[in-house]
């Protein structure tokens, strides 16, 4: 068997080729939900994806006697350096057929490029950061993938040790069931705090849409940006986010905790848009669309996405409060079933609140390193 040749993304027809080969690792697998094309070339997109103002992505195929065998991508992120004091790259869109020779190779290909950049380790998967798609799945395979969550096949796990990566992080998500989400505890303590604190819990205001989005933006900023690996979306990456979000959110569980008129937390959960587009098998956006408006009443399963408070409210159990009125009302909503991730593993405040809806972690994400100084 020949040695993989790999060679950088240059053109148009090289991104089609880059995008469409993620289909090819996942023939037969019933649990993978096919992406639309339109996102796939907005994530890749240096000119209209806002996160390469400030970052820099370099691509590669692999391709074996004339056939793609694997892609991967490199990426600079110039913000996470700063917010971080480090010099880490990252690597992403990795799909590879199960060939450790070309996996290595494009791995190889990847460091090789961030190390000429200055970085000095590599991490990963990110495609392309951590508010994006982030992770690798390492159990619950046997699920689909909820949405804008990463799904894989298992031998990745493989591919991406023995190319040298080892585990810093994982990431859990939680499965939860209406029928048992609302413990004694939860309901309790959600009480006692409501009454202490005066605390009130509102949908987003979708008429005031572009300020709610403002307040949301400074809540996540001041709340998330000291959390492992967190990077704070700059100004333009939150409204691009905001404007793909707003043709998708049930607004009735998209909540504001407030003390005194003033913002204090937000919890954004969605309806899983994957019971619908894992059917949309080829991933073009106008059979998605009229498939999403004739059937979105029958999604029941949601994506508890963010959940949190100001940092200086989080002893105060106003996080138990948004907890218990996100379970209540997305059951009203009709969501009989959801998922609440991703978490990290050390982040304690939000895997007691995942305990106290009997939340069961189902699935398990790992974000790997590599060194890249000899």
């Amino acid at each position: 068997m020949n040695p993989p040749l790999i060679r950088p993304v240059l053109t148009r027809r090289d991104e089609r080729a880059f995008i469409r080969f993620q289909w090819v690792p996942y023939r037969g697998n019933p649990y993978w939900v096919p992406p639309l094309l339109a996102d796939r070339r907005k994530l890749i997109d240096r000119a209209k994806n806002p996160f390469y103002r400030h970052s820099e992505l370099g691509l590669w195929l692999a391709e074996r006697d004339g056939a793609i065998v694997g892609r991967i991508g490199a990426i600079v992120n110039d913000n996470h350096n700063r917010e971080h004091d480090e010099k880490t790259g990252f690597f992403g869109f990795f799909e590879c057929r199960d060939d450790q020779e070309a996996a290595s190779a494009l791995f190889q290909a990847a460091s090789r490029w961030l190390k000429e950049k200055g970085m000095e380790q590599v991490r990963g998967p990110a495609n392309p950061s951590v508010n994006d798609e982030y992770g690798l799945l390492v159990e619950g395979f046997e699920q689909r993938p909820v949405i804008m969550m990463p799904y894989n096949p298992p031998y990745y796990v493989r591919l991406i040790e023995e190319a040298g990566f080892a585990r810093i992080k994982d990431l859990y998500a939680y499965e939860l069931d209406s029928r048992t989400v609302f413990s004694d505890k939860l309901i309790r303590g959600a009480e006692i705090v409501r009454k202490r604190t005066g605390v009130t819990i509102r949908p987003i205001n979708m008429d005031d849409f572009d300020n709610e989005v403002m307040r949301i933006r400074e809540l996540y900023i001041r709340g998330w940006s000291r959390n492992w690996g967190e990077v704070p979306m700059t100004e333009e990456e939150f409204e691009s986010l905001a404007k793909d979000l707003k043709m998708v959110i049930e607004p009735r569980i998209v909540l504001i905790a407030e003390l005194k008129g003033r913002p204090v937390g937000f919890a954004l959960t969605l309806p899983d848009y994957n019971e619908i587009l894992i059917k949309n098998r080829r991933g073009y956006l106008f059979p998605a669309l009229v498939r999403l408006l004739l059937f979105r009443k029958r999604i029941h399963f949601a994506r508890v996405m963010v959940l949190g408070v100001l940092p200086e409210y989080q002893a105060t159990g106003l996080g138990g409060v948004l907890f218990y009125e996100t379970g209540r009302r997305s059951v009203e909503a009709g969501y009989t079933h959801g998922e609440a991730g991703w978490v990290l593993e050390d982040n304690h405040l939000m895997t007691r609140g995942a305990a106290m809806m009997n939340g069961k972690i189902w699935k398990r994400y790992r974000i790997y390193q590599k060194s890249l100084v000899a």
